[in-house]
């Protein structure tokens, strides 16, 4: 089996398992509960708190653990979009207009995000929030100017993803950040794909919010975090026993987050720099393929796991279906919508046609991808693009007229 969907989730490293088994069964104390168990898986998700905060560059108190990268991001939207309402832009900086009447304030964010961070947004124009979606250019980058042209009196929120989960463009963090802190905006970052495999500093990035994942750098499923700059007006999405400094209630995932903190330690620039040679290795050999085109950008603005790929012709699901059938896992798209029939909109926002973005493939890889799974794909992928090529529709009426 050759999987590629890295993208989607990772395999959990063996290293991670071993750490984590022991609170499944030895300590397996409730971090909120006062006796020796209690205090002892206490201890250790403060240990694995300053691991991640220090990852990062952010204080112990800073890293609130959840369930993962979707609550993150809710929690981050809706909670700075209440906490802050009818308050418009906090210090109303250099604005000589109004705030306009009836709206609760506004938030910005990007046509390429994670669909969370879309049905959120739209979610909270239905609470009477705005909200803008950015263009991005053919690769999928924001423009600073955009971002600048588009911050209002009443804006709250800049809500920009850092490697995008499809196309694996990396936003330039600093611009953005600065433009906010400008207009004394509050900026927050999905960096659920770039974290462990891109720089990521929220001092000299000048970060408010971020959101952090596990299930993709080889740690288990169900745990991420959210980092929040201290001082930062944000009210919690769920209410009880006010653990994690009352800002996310619920009982500690002890054993997830003794995982999350391993996979952290064992990420390394080694790991990254193999990645890239396998991506770069992989991308040169799909583009030989005739009418390909590769979407996103190139090089190290590109996430070093992420390929993704137009064929003119043919649909990804029937490229995806095939190539499941010969062993190798691939995706259409985002794993969060690769079941619909729609095309994808990160696609369709970087200037694709419908029938551009129905040939897509992502192929996202980890750092137990080997190369000889990289040649067994460059072997049965041009097989499979022919032969679909053969059967199309599409190519037939082409040669047609």
């Amino acid at each position: 089996m050759v999987y590629l969907d890295s993208g989607a989730t990772t395999k959990v490293d063996p290293e991670v398992i071993k750490a984590m088994m022991p609170y499944f069964t030895e300590k397996y104390g409730n971090a909120s509960s006062t006796h020796q168990k209690g205090q002892e898986a206490k201890r250790t998700l403060n240990d694995a708190r300053q691991i991640i905060a220090k990852s990062i560059g952010a204080k112990d108190e800073e890293i609130i653990f959840t369930s993962g990268g979707t609550e993150a991001n809710n929690f981050v939207l809706k909670g700075i979009a209440f906490a802050n309402k009818d308050k418009g832009n906090r210090a109303n900086h250099g604005f000589a207009l109004p705030r306009e009447q009836g709206s609760l304030g506004h938030i910005i964010t990007t046509k390429i995000e994670h669909d969370c961070v879309l049905n959120s947004c739209k979610w909270l124009e239905t609470q009477g929030f705005k909200v803008t979606y950015l263009d991005v250019d053919e690769s999928g980058f924001v423009k600073p100017e955009d971002l600048e042209n588009a911050i209002t009196p009443e804006t709250l929120l800049v809500s920009i993803i850092h490697g995008n989960n499809e196309i694996g463009t990396i936003q330039n963090l600093k611009e953005l950040s600065a433009v906010c802190k400008k207009y004394n905006v509050y900026f927050h970052t999905d960096a659920c794909q770039s974290y462990t495999k891109t720089k990521l500093n929220v001092k000299k990035q000048n970060l408010d919010l971020v959101t952090l994942n596990s299930h993709k750098i080889h740690g288990p499923r169900g745990v991420g975090a959210l980092y929040i700059r201290k001082g930062t007006n944000i009210t919690p999405l769920l209410h009880g026993g006010g653990q994690e400094f009352g800002l996310r209630s619920g009982t500690d995932n002890v054993a997830g987050v003794v995982g999350f903190a391993k996979a952290v330690q064992l990420a390394n620039q080694k790991h990254v720099e193999y990645m890239t040679r396998l991506r770069d290795k992989l991308i040169e050999g799909v583009l030989k393929i005739p009418d390909t085109r590769l979407n996103g950008p190139t090089n190290d603005k590109r996430l070093c796991n992420n390929v993704n790929v137009s064929f003119k012709y043919v649909e990804g699901e029937a490229i995806g279906g095939y190539l499941d059938a010969e062993e190798i896992n691939t995706s259409t798209g985002s794993a969060c919508s690769s079941p619909k029939l729609e095309p994808s909109h990160v696609l369709l926002a970087i200037g694709l046609k419908p029938e551009q973005a129905h040939g897509s493939l992502r192929l996202t890889i980890s750092r137990f991808t080997t190369e000889q799974e990289i040649n067994r794909v460059l072997d049965v992928l041009p097989k499979v693009i022919a032969k679909l090529r053969k059967m199309s529709p599409l190519v037939k009426f082409i040669k047609k007229i």
